[in-house]
């Protein structure tokens, strides 16, 4: 009789799914696991359509590939920045970083919020945890996708795996969730079911404007794990936790009168980081010295513990 009645809610679940895009298993999974929890639309845009087998549908433009390499030099995977007035070498531009001490009301900054164009999805967990993820299967990984080892596809995708596998620095908790399932599965193991989770909120996307902080910067919480969307052939989301790190919400109007509501990070103390990191370059400062923010792009999630 259970089997019976598990049978009729799968076929259930298929008739619902060929007809519409309201639910699919991945969310009933969130709905389980974070029943508090609204599904937020930066993820919800990764889940429809889910191309399963081998086919590549992962690609970057060539001009827009460039365009990232001008603006934020090698270090390209938070996808919002700041652009030089006039193309100058990163080094003379203020970029995604700034100090902790400007994030004031009144405060200009000249933003680009740029949206991926990285098409790539979430598969179901038991298609992404049979694909290998890791530097020791690449050639399987390239193969099963029909991706050629010269192609930059290829690269790119050898750079995340690359970042996942590197150890955590001193401070840091991270982990490469593969699938939905697996991200909500670290969420709640971290923060139980009590967690609030948002990301930018934006009129104007990929338009290049002045904005000015308003009055309204919100403190989110002190205990969260960042999600930042990796460049993969499907949806990988890189999450760490960084002791002493502060998130907020922090609202936002252009120059052309769209109004946008940021999510800010603020890592307090940078001293276990990399001397050579492009964040002390750009702000002439150093490890362990002031504050430094920077804000998420529009594919990035944070997350905070409510208890």
């Amino acid at each position: 009789m259970e089997f019976h009645l598990l049978l009729i809610f799968a076929l259930f679940t298929a008739i619902v799914l060929k007809g519409s895009h309201a639910s699919v298993p991945a969310e009933l999974y969130w709905q389980s696991m974070l029943p508090n929890t609204p599904f937020p639309k930066a993820l919800k845009d990764f889940l429809h359509p889910a191309d399963i087998g081998k086919k590549n549908t992962f690609s970057f433009p060539e001009d827009y590939m460039s365009y990232c390499a001008e603006i934020y030099g090698k270090e390209v995977n938070y996808g919002v920045g700041y652009w030089p007035d006039n193309r100058k070498p990163i080094s003379n531009a203020t970029t995604v970083y700034f100090l902790y001490q400007d994030l004031l009301p009144g405060k200009n900054m000249r933003i680009i919020f740029l949206k991926s164009t990285n098409g790539s999805n979430f598969l179901p967990r038991k298609i992404a945890e049979s694909i290998p993820f890791s530097s020791n299967k690449f050639p399987e990984i390239l193969n099963y996708f029909s991706i050629k080892s010269t192609s930059k596809e290829a690269q790119i995708m050898k750079q995340t795996i690359e970042e996942c596998e590197t150890p955590s620095m001193r401070g840091e908790d991270k982990y490469c969730a593969t699938s939905l399932e697996s991200l909500v599965d670290f969420v709640a193991a971290k923060f139980g079911q009590n967690v609030q989770v948002f990301s930018n909120e934006v009129e104007e996307e990929n338009k290049k404007q002045e904005y000015t902080i308003l009055q309204g910067i919100k403190m989110m919480g002190e205990n969260n794990i960042i999600c930042h969307k990796e460049r993969y052939a499907y949806a990988v989301l890189y999450c760490h936790r960084i002791k002493d790190t502060k998130v907020y919400k922090v609202p936002l109007m252009a120059a052309d009168g769209s109004k946008a509501e940021a999510a800010v990070v603020c890592h307090m103390d940078t001293s276990a980081w990399h001397p050579h990191h492009s964040a002390f370059q750009i702000l002439n400062v150093k490890p362990g010295g002031p504050a430094i923010c920077h804000i998420l792009n529009s594919d990035a999630t944070v997350w905070i513990s409510t208890s």
